[in-house]
């Protein structure tokens, strides 16, 4: 009897070492500790990351920035089609009329054949 009785307080001795240890291991200033650690191990690695995400940000609102002026630029130029319509048409018209003059100016470049029985009825002028 007397060894089950020492083999219960044994293992009631253990138990207790046991538990007294779980709590030593788990007290709150070692889990503070613990958790300054891993922060202090992870901090520079995050603080990396967080330079790099500011860079890529920074570099995206730049391409944004071009990509949507870019995109206002060709609105405009569609806009501008009834502009270069017009001008298409001005300078049509301009090219008929300087057709109209040179044709015109080239009739009456033109001399007449002159026979000697003839008497001249039509003089050239020509533009100095």
């Amino acid at each position: 009897m007397e060894d089950q009785e020492m083999q219960l307080k044994v293992k009631r001795v253990t138990d207790k070492f046991t538990e007294s240890m779980y709590v030593l291991a788990n007290e709150p200033s070692i889990a503070l500790y613990r958790l300054q650690e891993h922060v202090r191990r992870s901090l520079p690695e995050l603080v990396q990351h967080k330079t790099d995400m500011q860079s890529w940000e920074e570099q995206s609102q730049g391409a944004i920035y071009t990509v949507e002026y870019a995109c206002s630029a060709v609105k405009s130029m569609t806009n501008s089609s009834l502009y270069f319509k017009n001008i298409d048409g001005l300078l049509r018209q301009a090219i008929s009329l300087k057709e109209q003059i040179s044709s015109s100016q080239g009739r009456s470049d033109v001399k007449p054949a002159i026979n000697a029985n003839d008497t001249p009825t039509h003089t050239s002028v020509t533009a100095p």
